[in-house]
C-alpha cells in the first residue's frame, strides 16, 4: 500500500509542476488550445496516442473484446496502428494543419463554419460535440474504478474521482495545451513501458506465450470447433471487423483527436509524428488487446451469474487477470492507466471548453470577448465540464458497460463529422447541405439507438455497429447530396481557401532537387 500512494504522489506531483511550469504559454487563446502552433513532433505524436487509448480501451475494450475474440483480438491494435494513427497522419495531418491555419480556426466545429461559410454549422457541430463527450469522459472513470477497486480495497473509489479530477483540472488549466502535451509526453512513456511488463508478467503466470495459446486452443468458443480463440480471424470475423473500423476510423472525426494535428509545428514533424504515432499505438493498442485475449485462460477465477454472465461484466475480465500480479506491477498497472485516463480526460476537456468558448458563446451569447476573457471562460469551462463528468462517475453502478458508452460517443462524433472534415480538405465541391445531411444522420442514428432501440435490425442495436453504420454511410452521403444539391455559392471563396495548399514554399536541398 506505501508503494503505491508513493508511485501515485509522485505521478501527481510531476503532473501539477508540469501544469504550473507551461503557465507563459497559455496566455492567449493560440497558446492556450494550440500551444501556439508550435509543438514538436514527440509531443504531438505522443499527444494523439494518450488522447486515443485510455482506461476505456485497456480495462473495457481489452476484457470484453479478448473474450469475445481471442488472439484474434489483437487486429483491433494493429488497426488502431495504420488506420487510426498512420493513415490518420498522412491523409490527414499536413492538410488538417494548412487548412486550419488558413482559416485561422482552432477548433473543428470553427473550422466547419468557416470552411462552409456557415455559423449555424459551426454552432450546431459544437453542440454535437459537448453532448457526446460526456458519456465517453464516464466510461474513462468507469474503467479507472475496476482498477482502482482491485489495488486499493480499502480506499473509496470517490477518493480516486475526486482526486483525479482536480489534478487534472490543475494543470489543464494552468498551463492549457502545452501543459497537456507535456504530461501526454511523461504519461505515454509510463503506458509503454507499463504495458509490456505486464504483458509479460501475464504470460509468465500461465507458462509463457506458447502454453498460453496452447491453454486458448483447448477452450471451445459457441458453435465453433476447439481453438478458434487462438486462431488468426477469432470465432465472429465480421463482428472483429467492425470493431476495428470503429475504434480505427473513428479517430478520423474526433474533434479531441483532430486538434492535434492543427499545433504541428512543421513538415518536418509531420513525418517523425506519423512514425513515433504508429509505433506508440501498435505498442500500446496492440499490447492491450493482445493482453485480453488471454482473458479466458482466468475463467477459474471470474464469479459467474445462473444466466451465465461474468458477475461485474467485462469490465471486471482485466482487474481479474492483473489481481495476481505482485505488488509492484500493480502500482505499475495504476500508474499506467491513470497516465492514459488522465491524458484522455485532459484532452476531452480542452476540446470541450474551446469549442463552446470560440464557436457558441464568442459572437453569439457573450458580444465583445477579447482574448483574456475567451481563455478566462475557457479555464471556467473546464472547472464545470471536469465537475460534471466527476458527478457521473460518482454514480458509476448507473453507468452503462464501457464499450457501449464509449461507442455511443465515436459512434456519434465520427458518424457525423468524418466525412464532412474529410472532404472539405480535398474536395471544393463539398457543400453545406451534404455536411448538414451527414450531422443529422451520424447523431440523429445513434440517438434514435439510444432511445428506440427496438426499431433497428439486430445488427444495428450495438452501439458499435451503428457507430460504424453512420461512419461508412457519411462517406457516401456526403459526395451524394454535395452532387445532388449543386455547387457551394461562393466557388471564390472555396478556391481561397484551397489556395492554402499551391503556396510555394522554400525547402533544402536534400530534401528536393529543385527544376
Amino acid at each position: 500500500m506505501v508503494l503505491k500512494i508513493g508511485l501515485l504522489i509522485v505521478f501527481f506531483a510531476v503532473m501539477v509542476s508540469v501544469g504550473l511550469y507551461c503557465r507563459k504559454h497559455s496566455t492567449d487563446v493560440s497558446g492556450f488550445v494550440l500551444g501556439g502552433r508550435a509543438v514538436g513532433p514527440w509531443l504531438t505524436a505522443f499527444a494523439y496516442g494518450t488522447s486515443y487509448f485510455s482506461a476505456v480501451i485497456f480495462v473495457g475494450y481489452a476484457g470484453q473484446f479478448g473474450w469475445k475474440y481471442g488472439i484474434a483480438s489483437s487486429w483491433i491494435g494493429i488497426g488502431n496502428a495504420v488506420i487510426g494513427s498512420l493513415l490518420a497522419w498522412i491523409i490527414l495531418g499536413r492538410r488538417t494543419r494548412l487548412m486550419t491555419q488558413h482559416l485561422h480556426s482552432a477548433t473543428m466545429p470553427e473550422y466547419f463554419g468557416k470552411r462552409y461559410q456557415s455559423t449555424a454549422l459551426k454552432i450546431a457541430a459544437s453542440v454535437i460535440v459537448f453532448i457526446f463527450l460526456i458519456p465517453y469522459t464516464a466510461s474513462l472513470y468507469n474503467g479507472l474504478s475496476r482498477l482502482f477497486s482491485m489495488a486499493f480495497p480499502r480506499i473509496d473509489y470517490s477518493v480516486c474521482v475526486i482526486v483525479m479530477a482536480v489534478l487534472t483540472g490543475i494543470y489543464v488549466i494552468a498551463g492549457g495545451y502545452m501543459a497537456t502535451a507535456v504530461n501526454d509526453f511523461i504519461q505515454g512513456i509510463i503506458m509503454l513501458f507499463g504495458i509490456v511488463a505486464v504483458i509479460a508478467a501475464v504470460l509468465v503466470q500461465n507458462g509463457g506465450f506458447i502454453e498460453a495459446l496452447n491453454g486458448l486452443a483447448a477452450i471451445e468458443a459457441p458453435g465453433n470447433a476447439p481453438g478458434a480463440f487462438n486462431s488468426f480471424f477469432g470465432p465472429d470475423p465480421l463482428g472483429l471487423l467492425f470493431v476495428v473500423l470503429l475504434t480505427s476510423l473513428g479517430t478520423w472525426g474526433l474533434p479531441q483527436m483532430v486538434q492535434k494535428f492543427y499545433a504541428i509545428k512543421s513538415e518536418n514533424d509531420i513525418q517523425k509524428g506519423t512514425i513515433i504515432s504508429t509505433f506508440f499505438a501498435l505498442v500500446v493498442a496492440g499490447g492491450c488487446y493482445f493482453l485480453g485475449g488471454f482473458g479466458r485462460l482466468f475463467t477459474d477465477k471470474l464469479t459467474f451469474l445462473a444466466d451465465g454472465s461474468i458477475e461485474g461484466g467485462f469490465d471486471a475480465i482485466i482487474p481479474t487477470m492483473l489481481s495476481g500480479l505482485p505488488d509492484i506491477l500493480i502500482a505499475v498497472v495504476i500508474v499506467l492507466v491513470l497516465s492514459a485516463s488522465m491524458s484522455t480526460l485532459s484532452s476531452l476537456v480542452l476540446a470541450s471548453s474551446s469549442t463552446l468558448t470560440l464557436d457558441l458563446l464568442k459572437g453569439h451569447v457573450i458580444k465583445n470577448m477579447d482574448e483574456k476573457k475567451q481563455v478566462l471562460i475557457m479555464r471556467i469551462l473546464i472547472v464545470a465540464f471536469i465537475a460534471i463528468s466527476a458527478i457521473i462517475a460518482l454514480n458509476k453502478d448507473k453507468l452503462s458497460a464501457i464499450a457501449q458508452m464509449m461507442g455511443i460517443s465515436w459512434g456519434a462524433l465520427a458518424g457525423a463529422f468524418l466525412a464532412p472534415f474529410m472532404y472539405g480538405l480535398y474536395w471544393k465541391r463539398t457543400n453545406k447541405i451534404s455536411v448538414w445531411a451527414s450531422f443529422i444522420f451520424g447523431a440523429g442514428i445513434m440517438i434514435l439507438n439510444i432511445l428506440t432501440p427496438g426499431i433497428f435490425p439486430a445488427i444495428l442495436k450495438s452501439p458499435i455497429n451503428c457507430g460504424v453504420i453512420a461512419m461508412l454511410a457519411g462517406l457516401v452521403i456526403v459526395p451524394v447530396v454535395s452532387l445532388l444539391t449543386g455547387k457551394p455559392k461562393d466557388l471564390g471563396a472555396v478556391d481561397d481557401m484551397f489556395s492554402c495548399y499551391n503556396k510555394e514554399v522554400v525547402v533544402p536541398a536534400k530534401e528536393s532537387l529543385g527544376k
